[in-house]
C-alpha cells in the first residue's frame, strides 16, 4: 500500500460516499459578486460598518501562511526538492530521493491512515456522532473489518478461490477507491478554502472544483498510471489483447492529449478563481500544485518521482487537518478520556502522536503493502522484526488488517469531514473557526 502495484497508492477511492474530507457548508445559496455603490448611498452608521467588518472579514488561510504552506500546500515545497535529490540520477528510486521517501513515509504513511479513524473513537468532539449516526461509524467499519478477515483467514481450499487470487482482485478494488479518495481529498481541500474565501455556498464554483479534482487528480493519474504499467495487477482487468497494445503504440499521443486537457483545464480553473469577486490565494496555490503533480505523473521518465510527490503530498495534508479539526473540543468529565484531550486540544501533542503510531506501525502494514523484491522501509528501522512478521503465520491476519483499514479508512474520512451535516461541523470546529 505503500509502493508497490501502486495499487493503494497512487495510489489511501471509493463510490461517491467514500471521500476524503468534503467541505460542503450550505450556509449561503448563491455565489458572491462584486458590487460597486458610492459612498452617498450608504444610510448606515460608519461605526456599524467597521464593527461588520472586523466581524466579518476572516483569513482566507485556514490556519497561517506558514502554516498551510507545510501542511495543506505542500505540493509547493515537495516537487523542488524531489527534482533537486532526483536531478542526475537515470532512476530517480535509486538517488537520494529514496532517502526522503522514507522518513515521510515512517512519519506520515500510517499515521495519516488512521487519522479519521483517531478522530471518531478517541475525541470528545465525534462522540455525539457513534450514537447519533451508528451505521457510518459503527456498523459499516465493523463490516468492513469483518469482511476483510473473512476474505483472508480461510486457507486456499476454504473457499473457491485461492488467496492470492482473493489478494489480486481485493487490490484492484482498493484501487479504485483509492485513486478517488486522492482526487476527493483534492475536492476537500479546495472546498475548505472556497470556505475560507466566503463563498461556500456558490454552487457553481463548487461543481468547478469537484470537476478539476476528479478529472485532473483523478483521471489524469490513472491515465498516467495505465501508460506506466503501474495499475494494480493491470494485466488482470484490461486483458492481453486490444487495449495493452493500443497503450503502447499510441503513448506519446495519449501523454500529449493529456497534458494539453491538463493544461488547458488548469487555465480555465485559475482564470475562473482570479476573475472571481472574492479569488483566494490559497485556492490559486493550490491548484497551481495540483496541476503540476499531475504534470510530473504524464512524463514518461519515472513514476517513482510522481510516487514520492503525490503520496506524501496526501499524507501531510490528511495529518495536517486532523491536528486542527479537534483543537477545540469540549473538555470530557476525566478519567481516561481526559488524557485524551489534552492531546486533542494541542495541534503539535497530537501531530506527535500521529507520527509516533505511523513509525511503529511501519512493519505491521508493510506486509500488506508490499511484495517480494520491494524496499521494505519498516526493516531499515526495526531490522530483522519486519522480516519476522512477513514470514509469520500471522501473514494472512496483517494482510486482512491491512485491507480493512484502509477500507475504514476511505469511509471515515468522508464521515469525519462531511461538513454538510450540522453535527460534523459541530464536531470539526477547529476548522470551522
Amino acid at each position: 500500500m505503500r509502493v508497490v502495484h501502486f495499487s493503494r497508492f497512487v495510489a489511501s477511492a471509493g463510490a461517491h460516499r467514500f471521500a476524503g474530507p468534503e467541505y460542503d457548508d450550505a450556509s449561503t445559496g448563491a455565489c458572491r459578486v462584486r458590487v460597486v455603490e458610492s459612498a452617498a448611498s450608504i444610510s448606515v452608521p460608519f461605526a456599524t460598518i467597521a464593527t461588520s467588518s472586523r466581524v466579518a472579514v476572516r483569513s482566507p488561510w485556514l490556519r497561517s501562511v506558514l502554516w498551510d504552506g507545510f501542511w495543506m500546500q505542500s505540493a509547493l515545497w515537495l516537487v523542488p526538492i524531489a527534482l533537486w535529490l532526483a536531478w542526475g540520477y537515470a532512476d530517480p528510486a535509486k538517488s537520494p530521493l529514496d532517502l526522503l521517501y522514507f522518513g515521510l513515509t515512517a512519519l506520515f504513511w500510517i499515521g495519516h491512515r488512521v487519522s479519521s479513524t483517531y478522530l471518531a473513537y478517541c475525541t470528545e468532539a465525534y462522540r455525539p456522532l457513534l450514537r447519533t449516526q451508528p451505521i457510518r461509524f459503527v456498523v459499516l467499519p465493523l463490516l468492513i473489518t469483518a469482511g476483510c478477515f473473512a476474505i483472508f483467514l480461510p486457507p486456499d481450499d476454504a473457499l473457491p478461490w485461492p488467496r492470492q487470487e482473493r489478494l489480486i482482485w481485493l487490490a484492484i478494488v482498493d484501487y479504485a477507491f483509492v485513486t478517488y479518495h486522492f482526487a476527493a481529498q483534492h475536492f476537500g481541500a479546495l472546498s475548505i478554502y472556497r470556505s475560507r474565501a466566503g463563498r461556500s455556498g456558490c454552487p457553481w464554483t463548487r461543481r468547478m472544483d469537484r470537476a478539476f479534482a476528479l478529472l485532473i487528480g483523478g483521471l489524469l493519474v490513472l491515465v498516467a498510471d495505465l501508460l506506466a504499467g503501474a495499475v494494480a495487477y493491470q494485466s488482470e482487468w484490461t486483458g492481453r489483447g486490444y487495449l495493452p497494445d493500443l497503450l503502447v503504440s499510441t503513448q506519446d499521443e495519449i501523454r500529449l492529449v493529456a497534458t494539453v486537457l491538463l493544461l488547458a483545464t488548469t487555465a480555465v480553473v485559475l482564470l475562473a478563481e482570479i476573475r472571481s469577486a472574492q479569488s483566494s490565494l490559497p485556492r490559486l496555490l493550490y491548484i497551481v500544485g495540483i496541476a503540476i503533480m499531475v504534470g510530473i505523473a504524464l512524463q514518461p521518465r519515472s513514476l517513482f518521482l510522481f510516487l514520492v510527490i503525490w503520496t506524501s503530498q496526501h499524507w501531510i495534508l490528511a495529518v495536517g487537518l486532523t491536528s486542527q479539526t479537534v483543537s477545540r473540543e469540549p473538555a470530557p468529565r476525566g478519567g481516561f478520556r481526559g488524557a485524551f484531550h489534552h492531546v486533542n486540544i494541542r495541534p503539535w501533542a497530537l501531530v506527535g502522536v500521529l507520527l509516533a503510531v505511523s513509525v511503529l506501525l511501519l512493519p505491521v502494514f508493510e506486509v500488506e503493502a508490499l511484495g517480494p523484491g520491494d524496499t521494505f522501509y519498516g526493516d531499515r528501522i526495526f531490522g530483522a522484526i519486519g522480516a519476522a512478521l512477513r514470514t509469520s503465520i500471522w501473514v494472512p491476519a496483517l494482510v486482512a488488517l491491512g485491507f480493512a483499514t484502509g477500507f475504514i479508512h476511505y469511509l471515515l474520512d468522508r464521515s469525519v469531514y462531511r461538513f454538510s451535516n450540522a453535527q460534523v461541523r459541530a464536531a470539526a470546529s477547529g476548522l470551522m473557526r
